[in-house]
């Protein structure tokens, strides 16, 4: 363990022998970090928050805070819940969950979150996400596995976003984004689906192409949603990247950004 000496720990933190905190950091009570973390200068984590392993956070971040809800008060279950192999950088803010909205806040695996990010109370981010400069989530946001969100996005409370969705720079978004589609704009409207992130994680061209019919029939055919989902329920039969954007439209709550 390489602790700053200006560094404060709560005695009741558990913080593993391998880790590293740099100096003026502030680690609060009911914290866990686990192996392989290194914390910056100028760091506060407040409890309860549990970290995994291997987790970078970079300089001035501000995680666990308390949530940024006026219906907040000193909730019975309140937490953050932080996997393993993420990358946090300078500035980043993650609030706790709420007992409204199931009383934790969560990150997954291996995400890469750059400067100023704020992730509200209640979210679920899945793994290998990327949040450019600014991106942020009001409470209750659920964002799916190797989603990325341009540099000052935002998405609406009780949002959804799918696997691999990419959402452009500077884009608002106030319903939900199906997997693999490609919003931009204020508001965000569907620009097309993220060709060149699926062909970087590995699909191939005859995946691709059906997720294309699949987005034409969404967004091109100008028919009406339920119209649409027949068609897809028709096609999905053998493509299950198809049969996830429906289960997706199935599921959402919101409207679907159309």
């Amino acid at each position: 363990m390489a602790i700053h000496p200006t560094a404060v720990i709560d005695p009741s933190a558990h913080v593993h022998a391998d880790v590293t905190i740099g100096a003026y950091s502030v680690i609060g009570v009911g914290v866990s970090i686990g192996k392989g973390c290194t914390i910056g200068s100028h760091v506060v984590i407040d409890g309860p928050t549990r970290i995994g392993r291997d987790n970078r956070i970079h300089s001035h971040s501000a995680i666990g805070g308390d949530p940024q809800d006026k219906k907040y008060r000193n909730d019975a279950h309140s937490e953050l819940a932080i996997g393993d192999g993420n990358t946090i950088h300078e500035f980043v803010t993650i609030n706790r969950g709420t007992d409204g909205g199931g009383g934790v806040t969560r990150i997954g695996d291996d995400n890469w979150i750059m400067a100023y990010v704020h992730i509200a109370h209640d979210c679920a981010v899945g793994d290998h996400t990327v949040f450019a400069n600014n991106a942020t989530l009001a409470g209750h946001v659920t964002i799916g596995d190797h989603a990325i969100l341009g540099g000052f996005s935002g998405i609406h409370q009780f949002c959804k976003v799918g696997a691999h969705a990419f959402i452009g720079m500077g884009s608002l978004v106030n319903a939900d984004v199906p997997p693999f589609v490609m919003v931009a704009g204020s508001y965000a409207k569907p620009r097309g689906i993220n060709s060149e992130g699926l062909r970087r994680h590995g699909f191939d061209a005859e995946r691709i192409a059906a997720i294309k019919r699949a987005y034409r029939a969404l967004y091109v055919a100008g028919k009406p949603l339920a119209q649409a989902r027949e068609q897809l329920a028709i096609e999905c039969e053998h493509e299950s990247d198809v049969r996830q954007m429906l289960e997706f439209i199935a599921g959402s709550e919101r409207a679907l950004l159309r």
